[in-house]
């Protein structure tokens, strides 16, 4: 089965400017709570962060200060979905789905 990939990104209203999620330390302690972190390995790539949650890998840019969206690898839909759910109610986040072009949040 292929593994669905979601961007989370901060939820504007229609026809705003883009809004980033935060810095890095603010993304990574937003999503502490959801069970989602580093897993204290090294680290894969110099250009990107990977965490690592419920059903998910999730994929933050390093490359700038501001994180503007996560790339999220879903590696089991049933587990991450209720997680991604409640991240974008409780932070007022939204997911894209880069297959349908669909969002939540």
């Amino acid at each position: 089965m292929p593994k669905r990939q979601v961007v989370l990104m901060k939820s504007v209203a229609k026809g705003d400017a883009p809004l980033p999620l935060g810095t890095h330390k603010e993304v990574k302690a937003a999503l502490a709570p959801f069970n989602t972190g580093l897993d204290g390995g090294p680290a894969k790539s110099s250009t990107t962060e990977v965490l690592h949650g419920p059903g998910m890998v999730v994929e933050l840019p390093t490359t700038t200060e501001l994180v503007q969206q996560a790339m999220v690898t879903m590696t089991d839909d049933d587990i991450a979905w209720p997680v991604l759910e409640r991240v974008c109610r409780v932070l007022k986040w939204k997911l894209v789905d880069l297959e349908t072009g669909r969002s939540f949040g």
